[in-house]
């Protein structure tokens, strides 16, 4: 029996050792049977982080450009898909990297980008060091939400290409695949969850439909990755709402992924500069001649680029629960447990919530905010 339908039994039937177990020694009854609940009560909040999503309307920047003697690979601006579509997105800007002829690489930026270009640079036979100011934990990248999203504001539909749908969905299908190779690994850096969508109206939370803005969606060139999303008729699953469904979606414990990565640069004999440019014309201190530049939402600075637009994620982090194994959206907010802590994210207005807002400040009262629907939710359950 495969891991959904195993928890779909323990949630919906409930295990005969455990009820038992439960008659002897619980005195609380679990109101979700096989599904533990999140304690979610605004004193376990132990941090609040803001993530900034480097959005570009026309897509990420593959380009490559020539500064002085120096050959640079853009490799930035995948809103919110950024951890989704970094291998693929890597292997295309490696492979023009690699054209050029020279066998020590440089790569601008630790994050998410960054650390999956210079991977790729030395499975490809690259000598890599990598530029940056900052290195996991403190790269905005470690701030996010930590789910496969990978056309999460990745573009504007009337601003790309034609050619962009097919690479998208290049870029998706061999991060994808890639991540099937991090499944089962020590700390456990990518892993599936199962994910409930729960309402009690028709139009809810990130349901709204977003305004002003076409956002594209290509999900549907890529159905056969995941599981369908199935609704869940009334009485088959312990949630107090007027509509649930399911279905199943990689998660990434981001800090464990993280350190992975950087030791796998690493132990491949990579390098780390502690580094900060204030504009292209000073890549001229370094030797390499080839760059990857995975700035991210830096390279809106570095590179003097307005086209990338800010949107803001604001995530409260609740105290771990190696219990929770399941994730929800309910009421607009997002609750997906991770090994580090469990992340509850207002979503707001779906796709522009946070659209154009440059501030990095922590807001505790919509921290707090976001808690208290998912603490309704659960308590709701009790009655």
């Amino acid at each position: 029996m495969d891991r959904r339908h195993f928890l779909s039994a323990a949630a919906f039937a409930g295990l005969s050792g455990c009820a038992h177990r439960a008659k002897v020694a619980v005195a609380t009854p679990n109101p979700l049977p096989g599904l533990m609940p999140v304690r979610a009560e605004t004193d376990r909040i132990f941090r609040t982080t803001v993530c900034l999503r480097p959005f570009r309307a026309a897509g990420p920047r593959l380009e490559v450009e020539r500064v002085g003697d120096k050959t640079v690979v853009h490799n930035y601006g995948h809103g919110g898909s950024g951890w989704s579509l970094s291998w693929g997105s890597s292997s295309i800007a490696v492979e023009r990297a690699m054209a050029v002829g020279e066998r020590e690489v440089a790569v601008l930026g630790c994050g998410a980008l960054g650390l999956t270009s210079a991977i790729l640079l030395q499975r490809a036979g690259a000598k890599v060091t990598i530029y940056a100011k900052d290195r996991p934990p403190e790269v905005r990248s470690s701030r996010a939400t930590g789910s496969w999203t990978p056309d999460s504001r990745v573009a504007l539909t009337n601003a790309v290409s034609p050619d962009f749908p097919a690479l998208w969905e290049r870029m998706c299908r061999y991060s994808f695949h890639t991540y099937e190779t991090y499944l089962g690994l020590a700390g456990n850096p990518v892993e599936w969850k199962d994910m409930y969508d729960l309402t009690d109206g028709e139009q809810e939370g990130p349901k709204q439909q977003d305004a002003g803005l076409a956002f594209a969606r290509y999900r549907d060139r890529v159905r056969d990755l995941t599981p369908r999303r199935r609704e869940l008729p009334p009485g088959s699953h312990p949630f107090p709402v007027k509509s649930a469904s399911l279905t199943s979606t990689l998660t990434f414990n981001i800090a464990s992924y993280s350190r992975q990565l950087v030791n796998d640069f690493l132990v491949e004999g990579g390098k780390i500069e502690r580094v900060e440019f204030q504009s292209p014309s000073e890549l001229v201190q370094i030797g390499q001649k080839v760059i990857i530049n995975a700035t991210g939402y830096g390279a809106r600075a570095l590179w003097r680029d307005e086209s990338i637009v800010p949107v803001r994620g604001q995530i409260a982090w609740l105290i771990p629960q190696p219990e929770v194994n399941y994730g929800l959206m309910y009421g607009g907010v997002l609750m997906l447990p991770r090994r580090d802590g469990i992340v509850v994210q207002a979503m707001g207005i779906g796709e522009m919530e946070g659209y154009n807002d440059a501030s990095e400040a922590p807001d505790r009262a919509a921290a707090e905010a976001a808690v208290g629907v998912i603490a309704g939710l659960y308590a709701r359950m009790k009655r």
